[in-house]
């Protein structure tokens, strides 16, 4: 019996050293016949898109940031979301530069963006063609309605996105590595809003652009022809005011027309208001729909010769109350998530 014993101990042995050569191997699927792609990301920091204007040849000293200030950050992680033949579906995260790949053996298509948004809404992830990135809707009671039907949405922050439209899952040994791009599919506006008489009467600024891209598809980058006006708080400056407003670029984007979703042409307005040290607030709307259509994903917009007249800026000046606390935070408003 000692002699079957000693035999059978023995045959366990030999198979355990012979199933794991590795020594302290604690981790038999790296060491195994399993699918090993990785994804090794890099990360492509553009903030806008050269179309009508070069501005990395046209930018002067006279704006406030330097071109490569508005250069959005690497992310802090992955999201990946693998779709399978066979109805297979599975998500993970990853480090920024990249990682295992949720997939199995056979054919898959994999979308990855980043895990780190704050105000982003994703839609339809369950169908990659259809998979959506937009914002919630907000409010301001001051604004008037800039264009017809159009929701009013808070600016998205930075989001990138790489789609793998067919990758293929095979059980090997060693790890296949697989580049990606992530690519922005966010794009930042230097808007400038330039006074011409009364900046010193001006305590607080913030805006809107109507006629944006309401989303954006996660696949493609492409937009549909929903817009949305797309609100956002202004700092003053010695020339009046800016801001950097970033969003989904143009409806109907790629194209030679940039159209709506009820076939028109896509139009652009752009709005300021400022409240006076006075408590009195002012609005002024502009037409930037040439400027926009020029600059389809990101650039700078300014318009200028804005005024406040002295009578504005004086009036009540014997008692004005400079206290602007009351100028009102955005409402955040949920939107119903299908």
């Amino acid at each position: 019996m000692k002699h079957y014993i000693i035999m059978i101990l023995g045959l366990l042995l030999m198979f355990i050293f012979q199933g794991c050569r590795k020594e302290l191997c604690y981790n038999h699927d790296e060491h195994s016949m399993t699918v090993k792609l990785y994804a090794s990301a890099e990360w492509e920091q553009e903030w806008e898109r050269t179309y009508g204007y070069d501005w990395k040849e046209l930018w002067t000293a006279d704006y406030r940031y330097e071109y490569d200030d508005l250069r959005p950050k690497v992310a802090n992680g992955i999201r990946v979301i693998a779709y399978g033949d066979d109805g297979y579906y599975s998500e993970s995260n990853l480090p920024p530069e990249g990682g295992r790949l949720p997939i199995r053996e056979g054919r898959h298509s994999v979308m990855l963006y980043n895990n780190d948004t704050e105000y982003i809404v994703f839609n339809n992830t369950a169908e990659s063609s259809m998979t959506t990135a937009t914002t919630r809707s907000v409010s301001r009671a001051t604004l008037k309605e800039l264009h017809k039907d159009e929701r009013t949405m808070n600016q998205p922050d930075q989001l990138y996105g790489c789609y793998i439209d067919e990758c293929i899952g095979e059980k090997t040994l060693e790890k296949i590595e697989m580049p990606v791009t992530m690519h922005p599919l966010t794009y930042t506006y230097l808007i400038r809003y330039e006074f011409a008489h009364g900046l010193k009467y001006v305590a607080l600024a913030r805006g809107a652009l109507a006629g944006m891209a309401e989303k954006v598809y996660l696949n493609d980058g492409h937009t549909d022809g929903n817009a949305a006006t797309i609100l956002f708080d202004c700092e003053l400056t010695d020339f009046g005011a800016d801001a950097c407003m970033q969003s989904f670029g143009v409806p109907n984007y790629p194209g030679d027309h940039y159209t709506r979703a009820d076939g028109n042409p896509a139009y652009y307005t752009l709005n300021l208001e400022v409240r006076l040290m006075n408590g009195k607030i002012l609005t002024y709307d502009f037409d930037v729909t040439e400027q926009v259509n020029a600059q389809p994903r990101g650039g700078v917009i300014t318009v200028d010769g804005i005024e406040v007249s002295d009578e504005d800026g004086m009036e009540g000046a014997g008692a004005f109350n400079p206290d602007v606390d009351g100028w009102g935070d955005f409402i955040d408003i949920p939107l119903p998530i299908n």
